[in-house]
């Protein structure tokens, strides 16, 4: 018994994991193998055809729980913290360049403005899938670049809105069915500044109710979820609040998903069991969002990398070139780092899901040709293959800039003095904060949730200089208040450990529960530093067995702590009243 939606998804992933690890073992990006197993897939190649419709809705929850957890990351104030700099002006220049380019190929004004727009709009899961590989997203420029994008989500909502009550001016036609998904309104009964407040009005309603009763709602229902004791049920109550939300703002608010999910993580991130929620959605997102860009490539036909060579090489340039320049001069405008100019161009160099969206309905209203979303599609594909590799360039960029940095600190101090004063370095000209610590024979910390304090709290008291490095910015504005050094960012990248100058620490104690985390920064750590003393925290024998495997000098289970301190008590007792128990 054939099942389209069972055979989408077994031929999807076999595939997507076949072709992924080969782009693995090729240096390349898995993202590449994901693509070509959808390319496999679609009705453009003589083998096994998926149901590409099924494809989509199935790749739309890999959106959602995507930006459920980013939510989970990202607080009100850091939302209002970007409000300044992440401006629609990319958007804009994007869009006339798309303009020009269908000038150039005859076709009318509506048409090219539905191209332009389609060619603006970076997609949100490509650039979640880049910070979250290299640990950006809880960084300065990470937020900002979420930030864009959350600016240029809210836009699109409003421009699907109003083309098909623009469709009779700029050209177009009416559809033969109504797309529900986008608007439910006819265009020739309202006009379009009515369905313009309609849409504001909803979506401003959407996000009052979540900060006015979400905020407090969603936190105490998975709190009293969690009080419950059972795992299945605290899983489950966090999927039930990302794809209910998402849902429910869809429906009722006219809102993306990805707007609405974003917004649900959001709240409960102020929840102190939000680090958990994402834990446990991590494994979700990341399997529905390999069927993303399988369902990607199965919409591809590679005949128009034949039949408009041209056209594609210029609508690909528009993307990866024209985009990125603009961001470039827009974030540096604002004063912003070089390296955060650059880390925002790089994350807008690339086209997804919303161009889909609004180049199926440029179609559907005859205001967009089959030859212009062929285009739009081979710009997506080429694009998201090639963002991963502006990437790579980008973190070479800064390796070598932090060379340099470590180069001028190491000349301003005297390396043969052993006395345990921190002194930081701060670049004045980088605004995101950026640290280099120029102490030896101190203590490197990772992580300051409760363990991290405690640990910090005793090393401080018996004067060991220490620094922190942790990711969540809550934590780091906490560790910052009590006076202590903190880099922000993830210690399993290179470059953060460099800047706690690990080369010269004595000690390093990792407190996060990560144990594949920890093993990669024991890795980075003892590859630095040899005699390095390296503490790490264990849950389970075999990730204990895991982290001293990896160079850990000493790996702590909580467990066999917890049960040698109640058997100690247990034996005191035995020894001061022995006939007690006889």
């Amino acid at each position: 018994m054939h099942t389209p939606l069972i055979a989408t998804i077994s031929m999807g992933f076999v595939l997507a994991l076949i072709l992924g690890s080969i782009a693995q073992r090729l240096r390349m990006s898995s993202l590449v193998g994901y693509l070509l197993a959808g390319i496999c897939v679609g009705p453009y190649t003589p083998f096994f055809v998926g149901h590409k419709d099924l494809s989509h809705e199935i790749s739309e929850i890999g959106v959602i729980l995507l930006m459920f957890g980013v939510g989970l990351h990202f607080s009100i104030k850091d939302l209002m913290s970007v409000k300044n700099i992440a401006i629609p002006g990319a958007i804009i220049v994007a869009t006339l360049m798309g303009i020009g380019l269908s000038w150039c190929l005859g076709w009318a004004v509506g048409t090219g403005l539905v191209f332009g727009l389609a060619l603006s709009v970076a997609s949100t899961v490509v650039l979640l899938r880049a910070l979250e590989s290299r640990q950006l997203i809880d960084s300065r420029r990470g937020k900002i670049a979420v930030g864009w994008l959350i600016v240029e989500d809210l836009l699109m909502v409003i421009a699907l809105v109003l083309l098909p009550a623009l469709a009779h001016i700029l050209g177009g036609g009416t559809p033969e069915t109504t797309i529900t998904t986008v608007t439910s309104t006819n265009p020739e009964q309202q006009t379009v500044f009515y369905q313009l407040s309609i849409t504001l009005a909803k979506v401003a309603a959407f996000v009052i109710l979540m900060m006015l009763i979400g905020r407090r709602v969603i936190p105490w229902l998975l709190e009293s979820v969690a009080g419950m004791g059972s795992r299945e049920l605290f899983t489950l109550s966090v999927l039930a609040i990302a794809m209910g939300i998402a849902f429910g703002a869809s429906e009722l608010f006219g809102v993306s998903f990805a707007l609405g999910a974003f917004f649900a993580g959001m709240v409960l991130n102020e929840s102190e069991l939000s680090h958990k929620a994402a834990e446990d959605s991590l494994p979700f997102r990341d399997a529905f969002a390999v069927l993303f860009f399988v369902s990607v490539g199965m919409l591809f036909d590679p005949k128009i990398l034949l039949v408009h060579p041209i056209m594609v090489v210029a609508t690909f340039l528009i993307i990866i070139v024209g985009k990125s320049i603009v961001a470039f001069l827009i974030v540096k405008a604002f004063g912003k780092s070089t390296t955060t100019a650059l880390t925002i161009s790089v994350s807008l160099a690339q086209i997804g899901e919303f161009s889909f969206i609004l180049a199926g309905l440029g179609i559907s209203y005859s205001l967009l040709p089959k030859e212009g979303y062929d285009l739009i599609l081979a710009g997506a594909i080429l694009s998201i293959l090639v963002n991963p590799l502006l990437f790579v360039l980008l973190d070479r960029f800064q390796s070598i800039l932090d060379q340099r940095e470590t180069t001028l600190v190491n000349k301003t101090i005297d390396i043969t003095d052993t006395s345990a004063t921190i002194e930081t370095t701060v670049s004045h000209h980088d605004n995101d904060d950026i640290q280099s610590v120029t102490d030896i024979n101190h203590a490197v910390i990772i992580g300051y949730g409760r363990v991290g304090y405690l640990t910090s709290q005793r090393l401080s008291e018996q004067g060991i200089p220490l620094v922190i490095i942790e990711n969540a910015h809550s934590r780091v504005d906490t560790a910052k208040k009590m006076g202590y050094t903190v880099i922000e960012g993830n210690a399993a990248n290179m470059n953060i450990l460099q800047r706690a100058n690990i080369a010269h620490a004595r000690w390093l104690l990792i407190a996060i529960p990560n144990g594949f985390e920890a093993g990669q920064i024991i890795e980075h750590a003892r590859a630095s530093n040899a005699k390095l003393d390296i503490m790490a925290r264990a849950q389970t024998e075999a990730e204990q067995n895991y982290l001293e495997k990896h160079g850990s000098d000493l790996a702590v289970r909580g467990d066999i702590e917890i049960a040698k301190v109640m058997e100690a008590r247990l034996l005191s007792h035995l020894m001061s009243s022995p006939s007690s128990y006889s």
